[in-house]
């Protein structure tokens, strides 16, 4: 049977994380890219029209129907679970995101295995050059070579 708690340190980590994370979908624009060795998948929000609700005593934050980001027990003390769509990630802790910061906006990349999601919130709509300009926010932390993630440079 397996043993389920959430202990002091993953709580405040992750709820730290949580929190700036729903910073994050204050803004008008937010971006949502998973990359993995295939590619990159990339989403807008438009936080006007998709309904943010900010859970606090479950540590839960839903964005509409396709955005959830939760802080859930597990037997490690916790976890941070992301799910998008069909994409799916789990964060356990320190060393496992990474904040960016650039002139058209500020995100949250967190690693998974071989892939890494951005939540990039846009100080306005990008029109031109998405890909590339969302490629680069991620290469602020993740770098890639031949399709291999190679580095991943946390914050904490």
């Amino acid at each position: 049977m397996a043993v389920s708690n959430l202990d002091m340190h993953a709580l405040f980590v992750l709820g730290d994380l949580r929190a700036k994370l729903v910073k994050q979908f204050q803004s008008r624009f937010v971006y949502v890219t998973e990359q993995t060795p295939e590619g990159i998948y990339i989403a807008e929000i438009d936080t006007e029209a998709a309904l943010v609700v900010d859970d606090k005593p479950r540590l839960e934050l839903k964005v509409g129907d396709h955005f959830r980001a939760a802080v859930l027990p597990s037997r490690e003390g916790g976890k941070f679970e992301l799910k998008f769509r069909d994409i799916k990630l789990t964060v356990y802790g320190l060393g496992d995101y990474a904040f960016v910061s650039t002139t058209v906006g500020q995100g949250i990349v967190f690693k998974e295995g071989h892939s890494v999601m951005l939540v990039f919130a846009a100080n306005e709509q990008l029109v031109e050059g998405l890909t590339k300009t969302l490629k680069a926010v991620t290469g602020k932390a993740a770098k890639w070579r031949k399709g291999e993630l190679v580095t991943f440079k946390a914050s904490e």
